[in-house]
């Protein structure tokens, strides 16, 4: 598939209500926040999903074949937004050892939105004959609820599993290694999955909503943006809760802003970001200070790192060599891998990987796949198995670390209720 010539064309349309409402009620293909994005609507054109095993990674093999595809297809392009011309949308594996796929999915149409400006793409073969069809809504099936309970990890397993990790912290294997567990269970067969894309958008708004595969989250996590060959991410390292009211709050901000173990560990995550980048960009740069990013519930120490995309590189370049990062792996990274694969009872799949969307000139937004659950279409009914991790690092504590993750949880637990 990735030799054929493609014919894109973006026009730019009328203002569309609801862009999730043209989407695939059973396989939506979504990335949204605070109301922009792209959704992809009708049929998929094409599905890369390149093997494990050999001396590349399925990220560098599906970088390689997106890279010719891209160079083949004639492009039409006047609107010139981010999720315009040619896109794909992306899921791939925690680990490059995972049971899942890691897929490039490409679809025949997309409708897209930046701001107060709307957009049609039609993506298709060259000697196939153009889709003209009149954009259609597709009427949101009847409301559902799931239940999901302890998966392969129980909370009993998941604590165990943190006063392990301690122990090989406390040898000095490692200094930091996140943790996950899940949560299963099912859905009525044929429900409609916008919905729950719908709720952790309009829930979540700040967050990036997305549904890939039947990989359906809200990430708060940014890996990696590229647009116009401008790069950027952000490093989030150190976290210290809210407080009850403002005095607390001030305090709180206060004791993060100035505590030297935090601001260690924030500078060490802020370089790790930029030596992965450096060979791949022109002129990086990150903010000497950290600034505090507060959230409902957090505060965070935050660095935002900037730089110019290297000839001929993609974003899909950058995923590579940004992921696993220490915020949901481990450092050293090696060592925490392997602790994972010995910890958690289950295989991650997508989880805690990279998804997000490119395009045919390497631009493109990719987050961390975090409050999310994969969806499975079985005979009599839809699997779910979702996930949720913490950081454990010397003084962790298993019951509060348990607590952590149920928090975390609670967007998608509340969402499928």
């Amino acid at each position: 598939m990735h030799t054929t010539h493609l014919v894109v064309e973006t026009t730019e349309i009328e203002p569309v209500e609801d862009l999730l409402a043209y989407a695939d009620p059973s396989r939506p293909l979504a990335w949204l926040r605070r109301g922009d994005g792209i959704v992809a609507v009708g049929e998929t054109l094409a599905e890369l999903r390149p093997p494990a095993g050999g001396d590349q990674s399925r990220t560098e093999k599906l970088a390689t074949l997106w890279r010719d595809m891209a160079a083949q297809a004639e492009i039409s392009d006047p609107v010139g937004l981010p999720g315009t011309g040619l896109v794909a949308f992306g899921a791939f594996t925690f680990d490059e050892d995972s049971a899942a796929d890691s897929v490039l999915m490409l679809p025949a149409q997309v409708l897209g939105r930046h701001g107060d400006r709307f957009w049609r793409t039609t993506i298709r073969v060259a000697d196939a004959p153009g889709n003209a069809d009149e954009l259609a809504t597709q009427p949101y099936g009847p409301h559902w609820a799931g239940t999901v309970g302890p998966g392969a990890q129980s909370p009993q397993g998941y604590q165990d599993s943190v006063r392990r990790a301690l122990a090989r912290i406390a040898d000095g294997e490692l200094s930091k290694v996140v943790l996950a567990r899940d949560l299963t269970g099912s859905i009525p067969a044929g429900s409609d999955l916008r919905r729950l894309v719908r709720a952790l958008s309009s829930g979540y708004p700040d967050t990036w909503a997305f549904a890939v595969d039947g990989l359906i989250g809200a990430s708060p996590e940014t890996l990696v943006t590229v647009h116009e060959g401008t790069v950027t991410a952000r490093v989030l390292a150190g976290t210290i809760g809210r407080g009850a009211d403002a005095d607390a709050d001030t305090a709180a901000s206060a004791h993060l802003a100035s505590s030297t173990k935090d601001l260690d560990e924030h500078q060490y995550a802020v370089q790790s970001v930029l030596a992965s980048l450096r060979a791949h960009t022109r002129a990086l740069a990150a903010s000497e200070q950290p600034f505090l990013l507060k959230l409902p519930n957090l505060f965070h120490l935050a660095t935002d790192v900037e730089g110019e995309l290297g000839d001929g590189e993609s974003a899909l370049d950058l995923v590579r060599v940004l992921h696993p990062t220490a915020a949901v792996a481990g450092t050293p990274t090696p060592s925490a891998i392997a602790a994972i694969r010995e910890l958690e009872p289950f295989d991650r799949g997508r989880y805690a990987g990279p998804v997000g969307w490119v395009d045919a000139a390497g631009n493109g937004e990719w987050a961390i796949a975090l409050r999310c659950a994969q969806f499975t279409v079985r005979q009599d009914e839809i699997g779910v198995t979702a996930y949720a991790g913490a950081g454990i690092v010397a003084g962790s504590d298993p019951e509060s670390e348990l607590l952590e993750t149920r928090v975390k949880f609670r967007p998608l637990v509340d969402a499928l209720a």
